[in-house]
């Protein structure tokens, strides 16, 4: 077997809209195409043995040990990939379940799909399953454990941090769309203009001044003793000098730990003499210069945790420890502990697993005893020097026994500090009577608190802590989302996303949008290029300054990763037509149908679907949406568009001249199509196309009808405006026309207007892209021939596989069936038969050139006008 190729999907998809996180292998089964499980001997008892828990996939026999009898019957090997791949990622700790294996149109070819919850996890899990089938079918031994150990780790380095994930959960809760931004904890919550973010817990609300008194323990200590809250006693020290001072201000026992430190690292408790008070000064200076020696206070360890200065949760901590039972050593007795099913690695459990370090030794050592010593009966022995869950420490909830006066303290805490989220550190007999009571002092406070032991305490009620933090950055009324309308299609998608653009700009919001040649803000062109992926998308959505969104959607991108938005206000699919079929095993009209209908199918349910009447396989997919749903129809008397109308539908239509939008029996005309520039004086119908789906999908969004027209009337169509969209340049004697047209549906569209156009010769510049189908190549070709009087070949990019012969032959043979008398040569560089055919332009001809490349073409004719000018002016 074979992997061809391995992608991650990330938005909604062809598989599904809803899971929107699938790794898709293209897996090549090669002679295993003729080996369904049936004829493998043994393979079902291996299977079972290696995975006896995969008696819980109930595959699509919908019963408890399905998948086996599948297996016993015979199914073929992409489906047992991915239901290993699915297994393998829940027996590492990451559990899911969707999966889907079909096969393409070339036989023995597979698309393995599955759910994941971490990217390289879902990568590295293809891989794997791939490579645990291959010894399965071979009845060799593989060591599947060791992969599973692999994607633990894989995912401890690129996981979202409990803190972090907790916060994200709240808001998928809550329909808040999120996007983390490169690889550590900084996550946008919401999008463009309503935007937030945080990084672990510190949000856009954190003061940095705030975080720069919690971060330095002296400016705290002074800070909270001036409020009269009660502090550890004690003083900096950067010598042995100041060391010996403050022990004779406070005397024994102390804690010594870093001035600038973090998580307990470099600390060191209860020393009780001088030799160890200078090794825990030279152990504190490897972590800061300065380093804080404080009066060692009794009792135990709580944290409080206080958001936007409310206090949510309260939890008192233990170090990791183990207790004697007079027979096992010590480190007998850890991994005893790590058997604990409720330890896990890194951050997958509730509690971790307790690792032996450093820290760990020297407390030993203090106690003069190594792993090897047999602790007494019921003698704890502590591991760790400070109460951190991420190094084996327990928590035990107590919220709900704090004082009423502690409470007060902790909220006061927050504010005299001035956090937003505020982790409070307290050494005290307990937090039910008031501080000043039982002698208890505040140790601490922390900026980025983490929430792990309030989610999951080792014993107590869980807290739900990302509320709170959700509800500061979202109050009640506050939206996270901006508008969206996203458009698809074959041909006019550029078009009609740059006058969709027009029209919301033209009604007082910043827009952000994406085309195949840019992505703009307010129209300023930001990046350069096809940016009709998802990748562009989400560069719109994370800009802040932007209030709404206008995306054009390609195949490409939805077929590469899925959508780059997690759903939509308004859809549009101008049209389904014959182009880059035989691509990416899409073949047929209905294969494009479905990787368009992803669009429309991620509109939110009180959303518009906004579809072409005429064109059969919108109508197709109509059937299968759940949103509202409007149509557009040049044909005002299309049978379609009146059985709609009449049924209650919204319908704009081309009527008596008019861009008109219909509703049962009543009729807004909104403007003349002759009035809209982008018609070219109403004889492009196929933009007139795109002006009905543009007009439409704006009053659908709530804009006025006036507002609507004049935006019409004022987007100009141009090369600065709209590139390679039937920009038309005036030449004192002739005239060119540069339009994108690439597929025979566009090639109609220009026929349709050029029999429109009087001219003593139409001339045409055409080229043939290698990755189209034979009849797709010859087909425009034909439509050339029918149009133009003289045809200059061309081909200077695209070839892609194919060689420049073969191309040029289809496109002359596509000519030859045309049935006319056409004149061809043949200019290979695009810039050259631009300049030849304006060259040798008789009086009254009509150049037009159908490029691939419109920087080149456009850049090369605007020189030669902006020459000619020159010339008539001197």
């Amino acid at each position: 077997m074979k992997i061809d190729k391995i992608q991650a999907l990330r938005g909604p998809n062809i598989w599904s809209v809803q899971r929107k996180k699938l790794i898709q292998m293209r897996l090549d089964l090669e002679e295993m195409e003729q080996f369904p499980t049936n004829k493998i001997e043994g393979f079902r008892e291996r299977i079972e043995a290696m995975f006896p828990t995969m008696i819980e996939h109930r595959c699509s026999e919908g019963c408890r040990g399905g998948f086996f009898s599948r297996v016993e019957r015979g199914t073929w090997m992409g489906h047992v990939i991915e239901h290993i791949a699915l297994e393998i990622q829940t027996l590492a700790g990451m559990e899911t379940g969707f999966g889907r294996t079909r096969e393409t149109k070339t036989p023995g070819i597979y698309n393995v799909v599955f759910s994941y919850t971490e990217e390289n996890v879902g990568m590295f899990a293809a891989e794997s399953a791939v490579a645990i089938a291959e010894a399965l079918i071979a009845g060799t031994p593989y060591d599947y454990e060791a992969d599973i150990q692999k994607m633990r780790e894989i995912r401890e380095r690129v996981r979202l941090g409990p803190s972090t994930g907790s916060i994200v959960e709240e808001a998928v809760a809550r329909d808040i769309p999120w996007i983390r931004l490169g690889t550590n904890s900084l996550v946008q919550l919401g999008y463009g203009v309503n935007q937030m973010r945080f990084q672990a817990t510190i949000t856009c609300k954190t003061s940095n001044i705030a975080v720069d008194i919690a971060c330095n323990k002296e400016e705290t200590k002074r800070m909270l003793g001036n409020a009269s809250i009660p502090v550890a006693s004690g003083g900096i020290c950067v010598d042995e000098e100041d060391l010996d001072a403050v022990i004779r201000k406070i005397g024994f026992p102390i804690v010594i730990k870093p001035l600038d430190g973090n998580h307990g690292k470099g600390a060191s408790i209860n020393v009780k003499n001088r030799e160890d008070a200078v090794a825990g000064l030279a152990y504190a200076k490897n972590y800061s210069r300065r380093v804080i020696v404080e009066k060692f206070i009794t009792g135990f360890d709580f944290r409080v945790l206080i958001i936007d200065n409310k206090l949510v949760a309260a939890a008192k901590r233990e170090p990791a420890h183990v207790k004697g039972n007079g027979t096992n050593t010590i480190q007998e007795l850890i991994d005893e502990t790590n058997k604990d099913p409720r330890r896990g690695y890194g951050h997958e459990n509730v509690l971790t697993q307790i690792d032996v370090d450093r820290d760990t030794t020297d407390l030993l050592e203090k106690l003069g005893y190594t792993l090897e010593t047999v602790p007494k009966k019921e003698e704890v022995v502590y591991l760790k020097s400070t109460a951190n869950l991420s190094t084996g420490g327990t928590s035990v909830d107590v919220t709900d026994m704090m004082h009423p006066e502690n409470i007060f303290l902790c909220e006061r805490i927050s504010r005299v500090i001035g956090l937003d989220v505020c982790g409070v550190d307290i050494m005290a007999e307990n937090l039910t009577q008031p501080l000043k009571e039982n002698g208890g002092c505040i140790l601490e406070v922390n900026a980025a608190p983490g929430f792990r032991m309030h989610l999951a305490p080792s014993e107590g009620l869980p807290r739900n802590v990302a509320a709170p933090v959700i509800d500061m950055l979202y109050p009640q009324g506050k939206p996270s989302r901006i508008p969206i309308i996203a458009v698809t299609g074959t041909n006019g998608k550029t078009t009609t996303t740059r006058l969709l653009a027009h029209i919301v700009k033209n009604n007082g919001y910043r827009v952000g949008f994406t085309t195949s040649d840019g992505i703009y803000v307010q129209n300023h062109l930001m990046e350069k290029g096809d940016t009709t992926g998802p990748i562009s998308a989400e560069y719109i959505l994370k800009d802040p300054t932007v209030e709404f969104a206008v995306l054009e959607t390609a195949r490409g991108g939805i077929l590469r990763a899925g959508l780059g938005f997690s759903r939509c206000d308004i859809g549009i699919i101008t049209n389904i037509q014959e182009d880059h079929l035989g691509l990416a095993d899409i073949h047929t009209l209905d294969d494009l149908a479905r990787v368009k209908a992803t669009v429309v199918k991620s509109i939110k349910k009180d959303g518009w679907a906004v579809l072409n009447a005429e064109d059969e396989y919108c109508m197709k997919i109509a059937n299968d949406l759940s949103c509202n749903i409007a149509y557009f129809s040049l044909d005002e008397n299309n049978a379609t568009a009146l059985r709609l109308a009449k049924e209650g539908k919204i319908v704009a239509v081309y009527e008596n001249g008019f861009i008109t939008i219909k509703k049962g029996e009543w009729k807004i005309r909104v403007e003349k199509a002759t009035h809209v520039p982008l018609t070219l004086g109403g004889k492009a119908r196929f933009m007139i196309a795109n002006v009905l789906a543009a007009t439409l999908a704006a009053y659908l969004q709530g804009f006025k009808t006036e507002d609507i027209s004049l935006s019409l009337q004022t987007f100009v169509p141009s090369a600065a405006q709209t590139p390679g969209r039937m920009n038309i340049f005036d030449f004192n004697k002739f005239k060119v026309l540069i339009d994108f047209a690439h597929n025979p549906s566009g090639y109609r569209g220009i026929e349709e207007y050029l029999e429109s156009v009087s001219a003593t010769k139409k001339i045409g510049i055409i080229a043939g892209v290698g990755d189209r189908r034979d009849e797709d190549i010859k087909e425009c070709a034909k439509i050339a021939g029918r149009m133009f009087d003289h045809i200059i070949i061309r081909q200077e990019k695209h070839l892609r596989g194919r060689t420049e012969e073969e191309i040029n032959g289809l496109i002359l043979a596509g000519i030859a069936e045309s049935g006319r008398n056409v004149t061809t040569e043949i200019i290979t560089a695009e810039v050259e038969a631009l300049k030849h055919a304006m060259d040798n332009a008789e009086d009254g001809s009509f150049i037009t050139a159908l490029s691939d490349v419109i920087d080149n073409a456009i850049e090369t004719v605007q020189d030669y006008l902006d020459k000619e000018n020159e010339e008539s002016k001197a």
